[in-house]
């Protein structure tokens, strides 16, 4: 053999074993997580789909909690598809981004409606689906029915631009990225591979210190080979918005609140909130407190000493908060109503306004 082909055949023989040594690293080191069947059994079609919309922006931790309340709650899709929407919102509350609750529920209400409550076995059916994105699709058909497709979360991403050193920044090089992946795919077991990548970034191809050591596939990383493993994947510089101000009013009459629930569509949608002004760059207090809401008997307004912050995807949020109550007989204004304060834990509030509450009630 010709001393120039050894190279390139060595190279091409570790890329065409990667896929089985992912296979047997995962065979021997995959997590328990409790939307993941046992070795063996057959995956459930609606706990990956509910993992999967779950776990979009949100960590593992945080979210097995509320994944075993609403599996609880609603063993089937079919189960959620008869809920009300403000049920699957109370349920979601705090886990955050919530218009995957309210895509959740329509998703539910879809398969339940028009597939006799099973998920379609492809990527299109699956993407035909509200709040099903190609991610979610590609997860699902793979882990759920076998399909030879392999989605790329954050995790691969990672793996994936370390391994072949993808040098262009994200979300440019998303594309590339998947098509390095998809070399990843073993022959069977499409959704064992994409499961053994997600475990393989979540716990040794970490952002920080990585441990290459443990690697399955360490011997021809690029990054690792090159020592910046570190600094992959390659982003562009993130575009922070401007902060926002405003003001919230936290009335109480007696051991009730004064609450609405916030539009549909748009930022925090459906979601329970207390009254508030704007949100604006240039939000200035006076203007903020002519916003407050009226009632019949309010006493003098107070503002609480410091300020709740919040970031949202696109912006940065701070809202001053004043507290008034009034007298035991008072009227919720239109669209507004009372909700006994004891009870707010079953309330569908978002964390900002957790926030905003504990410190108007001075929590």
């Amino acid at each position: 053999m010709p001393a120039s082909l050894a190279p390139k055949i060595r190279k091409q023989s570790e890329a065409a074993a990667r896929p089985a040594l992912l296979l047997a690293w995962y065979d021997r080191h995959r997590r328990r997580l409790p939307w993941r069947p046992l070795p063996g059994e057959a995956a459930d079609p609606y706990r990956v789909w509910l993992s999967e919309i779950m776990l979009q922006q949100t960590g593992v931790k945080w979210v097995a909690r509320y994944f075993e309340k609403f599996v609880a709650r609603w063993p089937s899709v079919s189960d959620m598809g008869q809920a009300s929407l403000d049920d699957v919102l109370r349920m979601w509350a705090g886990l955050g981004y919530y218009s995957r609750a309210r895509n959740l529920h329509a998703c539910a209400v879809a398969v339940k409606r028009d597939h006799g409550g099973a998920f379609p076995d492809t990527e299109e059916g699956l993407r035909a689906l509200p709040g099903i994105g190609p991610y979610t699709a590609a997860a699902i058909a793979a882990i759920a029915f076998g399909r030879r497709t392999m989605p790329v979360d954050g995790n691969i991403e990672r793996v994936v631009s370390r391994l072949f050193a993808v040098e262009e920044p994200l979300p440019q090089a998303k594309p590339l990225i998947q098509q390095w992946a998809a070399t990843l795919l073993g022959a069977t077991r499409a959704g064992d591979s994409a499961q053994a990548l997600m475990d393989l970034g979540s716990t040794i191809c970490t952002p920080k210190k990585p441990a290459c050591a443990l690697c399955p596939i360490n011997d021809d990383c690029a990054a690792r080979l090159r020592g910046d493993q570190e600094t992959f994947p390659r982003k562009a510089p993130k575009k922070t918005g401007a902060l926002r101000r405003g003001a919230a009013f936290v009335v109480t009459r007696g051991g009730e609140l004064l609450v609405r629930s916030r539009a549909e569509k748009g930022l925090l949608g459906g979601m329970t909130e207390v009254p508030t002004s704007d949100w604006v760059a240039a939000q200035d207090d006076k203007i903020a407190l002519k916003q407050a809401v009226k009632l019949k008997g309010l006493s003098k307004w107070q503002r609480r000493v410091g300020v709740v912050t919040h970031v949202f995807t696109h912006f940065p949020l701070e809202l001053v908060v004043y507290t008034a109550t009034v007298p035991a007989r008072a009227r919720a204004p239109d669209g507004m109503r009372w909700v006994p304060i004891a009870t707010l834990e079953g309330e569908a509030l978002p964390n900002l306004m957790r926030k905003v509450i504990a410190h108007g009630l001075g929590e």
